[in-house]
């Protein structure tokens, strides 16, 4: 049997990548957004239209949580700062195990590495942990540190009780990035590099440049933790509303959650996979096709 010869043609080539540029620009989907209720120690789903559900139960005063590559979701038990504390890992599915034990966690952060780092109130260390568990020191000498997130540099930015946000290189050395803050309970950053924070004591949501320079994003009453997907701020408050913020200025209530709101984290958008491009890329062809059809028919 004579070997199948195949080409594929220019047109055809370009409009898979076509629809392939397409699936990747539109598969920004809107994401889900999690919340750890630190009063009745349930983790909540909650969707883009504001539909909650609750996702975990059993948490023991939750606070911090983040997401792995692996979609897992990982949740610091502060224990009510008693020391007892530990982070719990759920899968998907929602199975749920101890990832780590006697540590009093709050603010979670996950590196390129795949490493997480843990703000350890009590003792003002940070702790980081290999995917396999193992964990040692990374830095020492925070002030009751609360909040973590790091940039593209992979620079971590710790906020603390004190009211300060320290930047902490991969190398561990430590400088302070921002003063005079009250409570910056939540941390994140945009695909710009500034940074986010919410400002507990206040209610503001400051903006920092890169290079330090602040400016207030948004106010939102007891403001607690905040997650960015890219284009608009979710901000929660300890009273309950969900407050999402447009990039123009402009403030929407998503949800009410009852008890004590504390940190969020948006699920990660899936990367899509090659039999969903080259999909997207036969529908780009057809639209693109009929499209020709039918403007030949009017010409």
């Amino acid at each position: 049997m004579k070997p199948i010869k195949v080409t594929l043609d220019r047109s055809i080539t370009k409009s898979a990548c076509t629809g392939a540029f397409l699936l990747i620009a539109a598969g920004a989907s809107a994401q889900n957004l999690f919340l750890a209720d630190y009063s009745n120690g349930n983790i909540y789903e909650i969707t883009p239209g504001g539909t909650s559900s609750v996702f975990a139960t059993g948490m023991n005063y939750p606070d911090g949580i983040t997401f792995n590559s692996a979609d897992d979701l990982f949740v610091a038990n502060t224990g009510n700062n008693g020391g007892g504390g530990s982070i719990a890992e759920i899968t998907p599915d929602g199975k749920q195990t101890t990832f780590a034990s006697n540590v009093d966690p709050h603010g979670l952060a996950f590196n390129s590495a795949g490493n997480l780092f843990a703000a350890d109130y009590n003792s003002g260390n940070i702790y980081e942990f290999t995917p396999a568990g193992v964990q040692s020191t990374f830095a020492s000498g925070l002030n009751l540190p609360l909040s973590l997130a790091i940039n593209a540099a992979g620079d971590l930015f710790v906020g603390d009780s004190g009211g300060d946000i320290t930047k902490i290189t991969p190398t561990g050395t430590q400088s302070l990035f921002a003063s005079g803050l009250n409570n910056p309970h939540g941390l994140a950053f945009n695909s710009a590099g500034n940074l986010f924070e919410t400002d507990g004591g206040t209610g503001n949501v400051y903006e920092f440049t890169p290079a330090g320079v602040r400016s207030t994003y948004g106010s939102v009453t007891a403001a607690n933790g905040l997650a960015f997907d890219g284009a608009n701020l979710f901000v929660d408050s300890a009273n309950g509303p969900i407050v999402e913020i447009l990039p123009n200025g402009t403030e929407n209530t998503i949800t009410t959650e009852p008890g004590l709101p504390a940190m969020m984290a948006l699920q990660p958008v899936p990367e899509p996979s090659v039999l969903g491009l080259l999909g997207a890329g036969a529908a780009a062809l057809m639209i693109r096709r009929r499209a020709g059809k039918q403007t030949a028919g009017r010409v």
